[in-house]
């Protein structure tokens, strides 16, 4: 009688639990078994501790005596250091491989992913060049401006003497405005000088002008009377004119 390690399906549809059963190879897979070793839970994770429980010393004792592990638990065994791990079949069905449909979808990622890198390269080249070729002007910039710096470095003594010299000019340029303003002052005070005698002269005019205001009355009443005295002539003229031709024609 050859043993056997397999599985045997339980639990319910489309919820499997399988026990992990040593029995005769002659037997169906539900069928009858000899002592049952450990279980396999396929729904939960592949991380979790009740994925895969196994009775160690009975699957030794069980190998010992010539009992033989199926595929699926020969990997089991592997994991925990039991077996060898069985090698990968090969020159089977195509059905573990990728349609020609995936395969082209496989290589369209990949292209777009170097195509993705190269991009991103030449992106990082343009800008580590970048940074040199700015520099470079700058450099030359800086090699142009060396010569001024040593003028510059030349004339700072001189300027320091102009600094020192700036205080007695700014001295001077206070005083200039000082001067400029007595000189203004000078001329007014000249003129004033000029008006004084100008002025007295008015204050003793003053006098006759009052006075001159206080005969404008009096002669302005002299016009008003001429005219009176006129028309008193004229009619004593008038009156004197029948009287002499009175005269002529008494001569005649």
């Amino acid at each position: 009688m050859s043993l056997k390690i397999r599985m045997a399906r339980g639990g319910a549809k489309k919820r499997p639990f399988y026990r992990i059963v040593v029995t005769d190879s002659r037997m169906p897979r539900d069928g009858r078994f000899i002592e049952r070793v450990g279980t396999h839970n396929p729904m939960v994770a592949k991380d979790h501790p009740d994925r895969v429980n196994l009775k160690e010393e009975r699957i030794k004792y069980w190998l010992g005596v010539g009992a033989k592990p199926s595929t699926r638990v020969a990997r089991f065994l592997a994991d925990v250091g039991l077996y060898e791990k069985p090698p990968i079949p090969t020159g089977q069905t195509k059905k573990d491989k990728p349609r020609p449909k995936t395969l082209e979808r496989i290589a369209a990622k990949e292209e777009a992913v170097k195509a993705a890198a190269e991009a991103k390269e030449a992106e990082a080249k343009k800008a580590a060049e970048a940074p040199a070729e700015e520099e470079a002007p700058a450099e030359e910039a800086k090699a142009e401006d060396a010569p001024a710096e040593e003028a510059k470095a030349e004339d700072a003594p001189a300027e320091e003497a102009k600094a020192e010299d700036a205080p007695a000019e700014e001295a001077k340029a206070e005083e200039a405005p000082a001067e400029e303003a007595k000189a203004e002052e000078a001329p007014a005070e000249e003129a004033k000088a000029e008006d004084a005698p100008a002025e007295e002269a008015k204050a003793e005019d003053a006098p006759a002008e009052e006075a001159k205001t206080e005969e404008a009355p009096a002669e302005e009443a002299k016009a008003e009377e001429a005219p009176a005295e006129e028309a008193k002539a004229e009619e004593a003229k008038a009156e004197e004119a029948p009287a002499e031709e009175a005269k002529e024609e008494d001569k005649s």
